[in-house]
């Protein structure tokens, strides 16, 4: 764990300034003094279900992946998290325990800041009190039109929208059209809420039909307009 005493060199990020920027100065170095830096491994838990929250957690670099273990040891992945965005909150606003698992998919850096020093804020400034509003809003009706897709939706449209979901989140490399992560086929199915073997099974078929071209665990986009196609139908 690594402390910083200077966030302003850390949340240079837009999405990360809405916190920061509505502080005052006698804010921005209150807060300066609240947070630490920690580094994660691949696969290493950051957060379990069923514990007391105590940070949130702001993503500087990595990927993390949010999930709840489910009936007959199966995992739902619920949320992929992306830098430079905040998780790890929710469960201390609503007095209660983390519902979910939080873990690093690849070595990650996590700005973690005492939710008891982010109260003390959004006491002092309305607009940090809004901030959070909004944070949530958006995140539950995110989590309303996943319900919908994981239970309406067939195998190919989930799978195709995970895809694309992947793409618009974590973007793609250099040759403009292979993921930027790599995801076990365990983890792809969990996000989208199928078996290990129906996953592989439907990206083989996307393979075959010229879709997506797959190398391990590296999956390129060929056709993305067919598979925004597919996910649309369900």
């Amino acid at each position: 764990m690594v402390k910083n005493n200077n966030l302003s060199d850390i949340v240079i990020e837009d999405h990360i300034s809405a916190l920061w920027n509505p502080l005052t100065d006698e804010q921005k170095a209150f807060l300066s003094q609240h947070f630490v830096l920690q580094s994660y491994k691949k696969n290493e838990i950051i957060h379990c279900e069923g514990e007391k929250p105590t940070h949130m957690m702001c993503l500087i670099s990595g990927k993390v992946k949010i999930y709840k273990d489910g009936v007959g040891g199966r995992s739902q992945i619920i949320r992929m998290v992306k830098p430079v965005e905040y998780f790890g909150y929710r469960a201390y606003f609503a007095n209660g325990n983390y519902l979910t698992t939080g873990a690093a998919v690849e070595p990650s850096v996590i700005c973690l800041i005492p939710m008891t020093a982010i109260m003390t804020l959004v006491n002092q400034n309305n607009d940090i009190a809004m901030f959070f509003i909004r944070q949530l809003s958006i995140d539950l009706g995110v989590a309303d039109e996943r319900t919908v897709s994981l239970t309406q939706k067939h195998i190919r449209g989930r799978l195709a929208e995970s895809l694309i979901f992947l793409m618009e989140g974590y973007g793609l490399e250099e040759d403009g059209s292979t993921l930027s992560i790599y995801l076990s086929r365990e983890d792809l199915a969990n996000l989208s809420n199928m078996t290990t073997s129906n996953a592989i099974r439907t990206l083989s078929n996307f393979s075959n039909e010229r879709l997506i071209a797959i190398d391990g665990r590296k999956i390129k986009i060929i056709d993305e307009e067919k598979l925004r196609k597919i996910s649309k139908i369900g």
